[in-house]
């Protein structure tokens, strides 16, 4: 990717109609689902009487094989128009998730279902999410993308200040299966969102969005699920920054059941402390992401990348050094702050990166080869801390976690690179 001094339009310039029915799709679902934090683990407790394995069954099974599940849906969607499978997956998470307050009323939920539902909800959030990376690169021309990204992650902040509170209201005054409704509801009015563009493409009707071009054999090879991964692990640039993604989140992710332990359990955190010392500092993910694109225009994105990188790795380990009362939950707030806000500057340029450096005809593949693979390494380096956690004390296991997040930036592209050339439309390599 070149330098990056241009990328972006001045400040305040419009995106269009098109892109703004977008992003208030965006908005909508990640409300609802903010609104619905934590919702599973309520009912599986509060409803079905489940103990503490079933539970933590719930949250990494359903995520794994959603995971799983997504994996030939990525070769699917490539030759399928974008935005109809935007809506479709909103409203199959929207049937999903319905399916629940159903059972409830007729008396049939089962813990069995709940772990169906997640299964089939995680499978569709990343044939969505890799499908509506695709449609943003051919929605918007490439100056515009980091413009995009960029009020995607501001609005991804915003939600999450704003909607665990909010849930929390709901849940304390007609309980957990009223915001599942509330979720399910954002995703239908994404998908009436979606619907209301019409498939303008820049000002085009819903026939003229490209038809991605035909593969030449009628069905799904074997061969074909590993695409997405063949077409990172061959870029230099894409396989540095993959790892990199893959390592950072889940040694991140990682340490969080593990903080919970420590604060909850040993340090005598009250659970209003224990929300406010993450639910705050998200304002500096908000902050982050509206520097990325000032960022960019004045240091180019591949530096602002690598800074940014680097700079988020510095900050987890000092929750080593936790402590009880006000000071350990100032501490944690820090710590939480700067970790985000270099977050929020870094995923927008990073995600642009992404977009950029990978071919129109390969993204969905390589975005849902991205998803799967971030999953499974949290699930894993997550099960893995929480043996060290058990074997060493969560203090000294969160201390390594930070110790080798130091070691990440190592992963980062070491130069710039050119943009990708894009195919012909005539050759299909599927």
């Amino acid at each position: 990717m070149r330098s990056g001094h241009r990328l972006g339009r001045p400040r305040g310039r419009r995106l269009g109609r098109p892109f703004g029915w977008l992003w208030a799709a965006y908005g909508t679902s990640a409300l609802g689902t903010w609104l619905a934090f934590g919702a599973f683990p309520l009912i599986a407790v509060q409803v079905l009487r489940c103990g503490p394995a079933a539970v933590a069954a719930l949250s990494s099974v359903g995520a794994a094989v959603g995971a799983a599940v997504a994996v030939p849906l990525g070769p699917w969607v490539e030759f399928r128009r974008k935005r109809q499978v935007l809506i479709a997956m909103d409203l199959v998470r929207c049937a999903a998730l319905l399916t629940i307050p159903v059972a409830f009323a007729l008396g049939a939920l089962t813990f069995v279902q709940l772990v169906l539902v997640s299964v089939v909800v995680a499978a569709a959030d990343i044939t969505f999410r890799a499908a509506s990376g695709a449609y943003l690169k051919a929605l918007l021309p490439g100056e515009d993308l980091l413009v995009a990204n960029a009020r995607f992650e501001s609005t991804s902040w915003t939600t999450t200040i704003v909607g665990p509170p909010l849930g929390g209201v709901a849940i304390g005054l007609l309980g957990p299966l009223a915001t599942v409704v509330a979720d399910a509801v954002s995703y239908l009015l994404s998908a009436l969102g979606l619907r209301a563009m019409g498939g303008a493409m820049g000002g085009a009707t819903d026939r003229q969005e490209p038809r991605p071009e035909r593969r030449r054999t009628a069905r799904l090879r074997p061969g074909d699920l590993l695409d997405g991964w063949r077409y990172v692990l061959a870029d230099v640039t894409l396989r540095s920054l993959f790892f990199n993604t893959a390592l950072f989140n889940g040694l991140v992710m990682a340490t969080q059941p593990l903080l919970a332990v420590l604060m909850l359990g040993r340090l005598g955190f009250s659970p209003w402390q224990y929300g406010l010392a993450f639910a705050a500092p998200s304002i500096g993910g908000l902050l982050g992401s509206r520097l990325a694109r000032p960022l960019v225009t004045r240091f180019g994105a591949h530096q602002v990348l690598v800074a940014t990188g680097a700079l988020r790795a510095l900050w987890p380990v000092g929750l080593a050094f936790l402590g009880p009362g006000t000071g350990g939950l100032l501490l944690v707030m820090g710590v939480e702050f700067g970790l985000i806000f270099c977050c929020g500057v870094f995923n927008p340029v990073c995600t642009t990166f992404r977009l950029e450096r990978t071919a129109t005809d390969r993204v969905t593949r390589t975005l849902t080869a991205w998803a799967v693979s971030t999953k499974a390494a949290t699930a894993l380096l997550t099960a893995l801390w929480g043996a060290l956690g058990s074997l060493l004390g969560p203090r000294t296991a969160i201390g390594l976690a930070g110790v080798f997040l130091l070691t990440t930036p190592l992963l980062l592209p070491r130069r710039p690179a050119a943009r990708v050339p894009e195919p012909e439309p005539a050759p299909n390599r599927a």
